[in-house]
């Protein structure tokens, strides 16, 4: 299968800058998988396409302030960092641009408070960088650090809390669960009392979530690993909804990683582990019937995980339907719910 056949082509006024106010009031899209009808309404809506017994299962990550900006001991030139994926003992996997400046060795200062070694570089491009900090790492990280916005947002949101879900509260994220995004404290309860069933998982989002596919076959692409969590409680509603033929739901992308990939026998094993799984057309979806979601950038690994969920040309079909209907696209954008 060719990079290519998941292209498509997007207005560039219709990539959303700001989220819309309140929460729950940006546009969906609900998406049948099977005959690939559509229809339009607005995500405060979602309530009535669930059903009593449904489980909803959302990613709790928190993103963190993982964009840091520094600049070189010996010379002054400057360089930006990204973190990534905590190694233990102050080490970090990170992004480094430009990367020419950042060689083994290179000692990189992003305040009094902190500074860095870089002391290897990895398979995927990056930098393994060991922190040096004075007080608690992560106080710190909150005074010098920036929320990592994805490129095609051109400004910063006025409340930094705009970027996370009102249900985030485990640190680790390099970007937010953004399907999650459009729940507000209200909608979660009026889904509730509807007889749904909420559950959480853990997946902190990093580079393999949007790590762009460089290879012209999909099938050569390799994934990185993230780090995923589940807890026993959340792994016997699941198994249980199963077991019962109720829904399970996920609620964005990385929700449905966590889920298949602790799913992989078909039944949902509690636990942490690292997930590479890479999902495209021709996998057989184990757990999830329904998924929640942004749209996604054009040959990205999310637009070919949906994509498996039903077929690619219906999906692409979908797309060119939003993009008629003038919806938003990506981080800030509306919402499909393919069920």
């Amino acid at each position: 299968m060719k990079l290519v056949d998941f292209n498509y082509e997007l207005p560039e006024e219709l990539i959303a800058q700001h989220p819309v106010e309140p929460r729950d009031h940006a546009r969906l899209m609900i998406y049948d998988k099977e005959t690939g009808e559509v229809g339009h309404r607005h995500f405060y809506d979602l309530v009535d396409e669930l059903k009593q017994g449904d489980v909803l299962v959302f990613n709790d990550s928190r993103v963190i302030p993982a964009r840091l900006h520094g600049k070189k001991k010996e010379t002054g030139g400057k360089v930006e960092v990204l973190l990534l994926t905590p190694l233990g003992d102050d080490r970090w996997e990170v992004l480094v641009k430009p990367g020419k400046k950042a060689l083994p060795g290179t000692e990189i200062v992003f305040s009094s408070a902190l500074r860095g070694v870089v002391e290897a570089r990895t398979d995927f491009g990056g930098r393994i960088v060991r922190f040096i900090y004075d007080g608690v790492f992560d106080e710190v990280l909150d005074a010098v650090g920036e929320m990592p916005l994805p490129p095609y947002i051109h400004e910063k949101p006025d409340d930094p809390e705009d970027y996370q879900t009102v249900y985030a509260r485990e640190r680790g994220s390099a970007a937010a669960p953004t399907a999650g995004l459009h729940f507000t404290e209200t909608l979660l309860q009026k889904i509730r009392d509807k007889g749904v069933k909420t559950v959480f998982v853990t997946l902190h989002v990093g580079l393999g979530t949007f790590r762009p596919v460089s290879e012209e076959t999909i099938e050569n692409h390799r994934m990185h690993s993230e780090f995923y969590s589940v807890t026993p409680e959340a792994a016997a509603c699941i198994n249980m909804a199963k077991k019962e033929g109720r829904r399970v739901i996920a609620v964005g992308t990385t929700s449905i990683r966590t889920l298949e990939s602790a799913g992989k026998s078909g039944v949902v094993q509690a636990g942490s582990a690292w997930t590479d799984i890479f999902i495209y057309p021709g996998y057989t979806y184990r757990i999830a019937d329904a998924l929640v979601t942004n749209f996604h950038l054009p040959e990205s690994t999310l637009l070919m995980l949906i994509s498996a969920l039903s077929t690619r040309e219906k999906i692409l079909h979908a797309y060119a339907i939003a993009v008629a209907e003038r919806y938003r696209f990506f981080s800030f954008g509306d919402a499909m719910f393919i069920r």
